[in-house]
């Protein structure tokens, strides 16, 4: 990872200090080009038509995954005040009393429980590689189209880096550039937020909750908070390698917090999957779904995300098991009354982390304060890229088929939700 930038406009000028550092795979290409691209990273609040001179028809699937694999929350605030684990283990059902006990396992297995409660902050940069890797539209009509978009594993995606910084669960900020876009996300432990090229600083609706990344082997306290109230629903096997599952679900009063009149978040799922060899996290998914009624018609329409990532690379940092490394899958699908609306787009992220560090001196709580732009938003949307009512086309590499981000975009992303509305009022 490169933290410094050489000035290719002057040899003998000074390097510049980067804000997020950048893979070395970003210096392969033409020297020009990712000069570019590292102004465009030093202006978070880019218009949106400069960089679409940068990255020409990738702009929108660069906002699509950006929007959705970004930054997503976890569905549940999670406390640090309390102990992982309430000891009447005996006095509740079965399924939470083995969920428990596989916590306790987890814990153990991560460095104890007094290594995880000496660590007050906490400090991670990596870098990833993600992509579209397919788009199925029409599913069930004689007009479905299956579309292979990208293949990460042979040189295919968007390559990025991130940094993360946290202290306690409820105070954590992130800023992630991807092919020169930056999106930035955090908490001041009252209002997770979330700052993009193309859209305003915005809050989310309910209570702050977690960054997902950081329960994907980042954050054992966190995790073993998260799994704590959960229920053991059986064994499976993930890569041949047996494991329990432990499933938790955001409660009715969580999921109406987070819905709007014409928005109903249905329900959100979490599952973790436990080793039974090793205890740790090798495996974490969750999906959700929503509903949205379209304004002035009678018409449902349905969205389900799933999120999979498989957790792996465990490293010891101070007496404390880390995952560095990991693969996460997205399954994008919308459904309603007919064949011909019912689409599925498939994304995936191939992360790693090159540095973590614990305790970081002078880490206060300012420096988790949200933007001085940041907006209330009154409602939660969800759903589309739309900068100033124009859409955002995405070019899939086979010309042959041409897909509008507001098709396929979902929402991690809380956005305004009139422009699902508007888009879906256009569409038919």
């Amino acid at each position: 990872m490169k933290k410094l930038c050489p000035n290719f406009d002057r040899e003998d000028g000074l390097d510049t200090v980067l804000e997020v550092p950048i893979p070395e795979e970003m210096f392969a290409s033409n020297k020009n080009r990712s000069w570019q691209n590292f102004k465009a990273w030093m202006r978070p609040h880019t218009d949106h038509r400069s960089l679409s001179n940068i990255f020409g028809g990738r702009n929108s699937e660069i906002q699509l995954l950006l929007g959705l694999v970004g930054a997503p929350l976890i569905p549940l605030p999670i406390c640090s005040d309390h102990q992982f684990i309430n000891h009447n283990i005996k006095d509740q059902p079965i399924e939470a009393s083995i969920a428990k006990y596989i916590v306790q396992e987890y814990v153990a297995a991560v460095g104890g429980e007094k290594a995880l409660n000496c660590v007050e902050s906490m400090y991670a940069m990596g870098k990833v590689k993600m992509g579209a890797s397919e788009f199925c539209a029409g599913e069930g009509s004689l007009n479905s189209k299956v579309v292979k978009v990208k293949d990460l594993m042979n040189g295919g995606g968007e390559i990025g880096g991130f940094v993360l910084w946290q202290k306690r669960p409820e105070f954590w900020c992130l800023e992630l550039v991807v092919s020169g876009c930056k999106i930035s996300a955090g908490s001041d432990g009252k209002v997770a937020w979330r700052q993009t090229p193309w859209h305003h600083s915005h809050a989310s609706r309910g209570p702050p909750r977690p960054l997902r990344r950081f329960l994907q082997g980042l954050d054992p306290k966190s995790t073993a908070n998260l799994f704590s109230n959960s229920i053991c629903i059986g064994e499976k096997a993930i890569d041949d390698e047996g494991c329990f599952v432990l499933k938790l679900e955001a409660a009715p009063s969580s999921l109406r917090a987070r819905s709007t009149g014409n928005v109903e978040l249905m329900k959100h799922t979490v599952w973790g999957y436990f080793s039974q060899r090793t205890g740790l996290l090798v495996q974490l998914e969750d999906s959700h779904i929503l509903r949205i009624k379209a304004s002035g018609r009678n018409e449902t329409i349905y969205w389900e995300t799933t999120m999979e990532s498989k957790i792996t690379d465990y490293r010891t940092i101070d007496g404390i098991n880390i995952a560095h490394g990991g693969r996460t899958s997205v399954s994008l699908a919308r459904f309603g009354e007919n064949s011909e609306s019912k689409s599925k787009t498939r994304m995936e992220e191939i992360w790693a982390i090159e540095e973590v560090d614990f305790n970081i001196k002078g880490l206060s709580i300012d420096c988790f304060l949200p933007p001085s732009d940041l907006k209330k938003v009154e409602e939660e949307g969800y759903g589309v890229l739309n900068c100033n009512n124009e859409k955002l086309p995405l070019q899939i590499r086979s010309a042959s088929t041409r897909i509008h981000a507001s098709k396929v975009v979902h929402v991690y992303v809380d956005d305004l939700e009139n422009s699902i509305e508007d888009d879906d009022e256009e569409d038919h």
